[in-house]
């Protein structure tokens, strides 16, 4: 059996899924699996026009998984009129996926803080500069601007503009993939049951 193909079995399984994905999740960054946390977030527009793209999982606990955009980027405004969404992680050299479906809400303006804090202060100047998802007008405006805040903010606290902040992801589903070289997959669905979670194998 290769790396690709570990055992999964329903007594693998934790009876918690936010405990079961921590366990993939810390399994991925034993194996020095470059990030990790990256996934892929799918959101929509009242009418159920798709999109998705990937972004970078901040923190996850039993309140939800949480990421981080402009309020005003196409995610951001999708979010707004359509609260519905999913995640996808990959980690392919483990043949495992992680899918997690839920409603999203803006996280607190401390939580906020504490996440736009935590980006590395180039980071923060590019968020500071960009109207994300919005035409622009050159490469070179835009490089021009990050250098003008940067140059503003010289000896500054670089501090989270109100466009910007965190989202939580309270999940309602999550299914764990695991890869099968004959794609005779092997997965799990997690849905609420009462107080806790019902757990079915699915055929790949």
């Amino acid at each position: 059996m290769s790396d690709r193909e570990r055992e999964l079995r329903r007594e693998d399984l934790l009876d918690d899924p936010v405990a079961q994905f921590r366990r993939w999740f810390e399994e991925a960054r034993a194996e020095g699996l470059p990030l990790p946390q990256a996934c892929a977030l799918a959101t929509a527009t009242p009418d159920a026009r798709p999109s998705v793209r990937m972004v970078l999982l901040k923190d996850v606990d039993e309140g939800g998984f949480s990421f981080a955009t402009s309020y005003t980027s196409r995610k951001g405004r999708e979010l707004a009129g359509n609260d519905r969404a999913a995640l996808l992680f990959y980690w392919h050299p483990l043949g495992r996926q992680v899918r997690v479906e839920g409603t999203v809400a803006r996280a607190t303006v401390e939580e906020s803080d504490a996440i736009f804090l935590a980006r590395p202060r180039d980071s923060r100047i590019s968020a500071l500069a960009s109207h994300q998802s919005e035409p622009v007008e050159s490469r070179a405006h835009l490089e021009e601007r990050v250098r003008a805040l940067a140059a503003e903010l010289d000896g500054k606290e670089v501090e989270r503009p109100p466009f910007w902040g965190g989202y939580r992801l309270a999940p309602d589903a999550f299914e764990f993939w695991q890869h099968r070289e004959n794609r005779l997959h092997i997965r799990f669905a997690y849905t609420p049951a009462g107080d806790g979670w019902a757990i079915e194998e699915l055929q790949p």
